[in-house]
């Protein structure tokens, strides 16, 4: 298949599906995607699992002077995971630290509310729950989702990803019943190395498929 398996994130999630057996889940299980790119990946495993659909928000914290370099994450219910050694390295004060933590807990409100608008949260206590992403590098942010799903007792925890380092599948396992992943290189070149088209997901894209989702999983129950 070369170095680029995936023709874009719903190809990858068919191929994602296919790893995924429907008679190992109850009507039960629900697919929780990381938004932006995560959700036209998610979409196709919970179209293949006849599956409730939703977003669980996670946002970066990025070195003040380094944006790109992260020193930790939040995500939707409070849970925040802090890298003390990247703020130890790059002298990233306590003042700062709360900065940017203020400043993404802003913009993941205004996710939550533009993605979801005033629908709860899916339940997850109870129910088998597919984290999705649309690959994974250093794996901090699914870490910080992944420690947010467990908050809220669900019975089985699998993390289901296209593509993944062998450090952040090894990181992960800790926190998972299972880690679903098509591909594995062992020359890791980043997540978009993996696919031929990997433009950004909108905000509208992510809404709409939210929306159709909705849509289906009600027509099936």
């Amino acid at each position: 298949m070369g170095t680029r398996p995936f023709r874009d994130r719903a190809d990858a999630g068919q191929a994602l599906s296919v790893l995924l057996d429907p008679e190992e889940f109850s009507d039960d299980v629900l697919v929780l995607a990381l938004p932006r790119g995560g959700v036209p990946v998610a979409a196709a495993v919970a179209t293949a699992l006849h599956a409730q659909l939703d977003v669980l928000v996670v946002r970066k914290l990025g070195v003040p002077r380094h944006p790109e370099l992260a020193m930790g994450a939040i995500a939707g219910g409070g849970a925040t995971v802090i890298n003390e050694d990247v703020i130890r390295a790059e002298k990233v004060n306590s003042l700062e630290l709360q900065q940017v933590i203020a400043d993404e807990t802003r913009e993941l409100k205004r996710r939550e509310q533009l993605y979801r608008g005033n629908a709860p949260p899916a339940r997850i206590d109870g129910r088998s729950v597919i984290v999705v992403d649309d690959g994974v590098a250093t794996g901090a942010t699914l870490r910080v989702a992944l420690e947010v799903v467990h908050r809220y007792g669900p019975t089985r925890v699998i993390a289901a990803v296209p593509v993944a380092s062998t450090s952040s599948r090894a990181a992960l396992r800790d926190l998972v019943d299972e880690f679903v992943c098509v591909s594995t290189p062992r020359r890791f070149f980043g997540v978009g190395a993996s696919y031929a088209r990997f433009e950004q997901t909108t905000d509208e894209e992510v809404r709409s498929t939210l929306a159709d989702a909705a849509a289906r999983h009600q027509h099936d129950q």
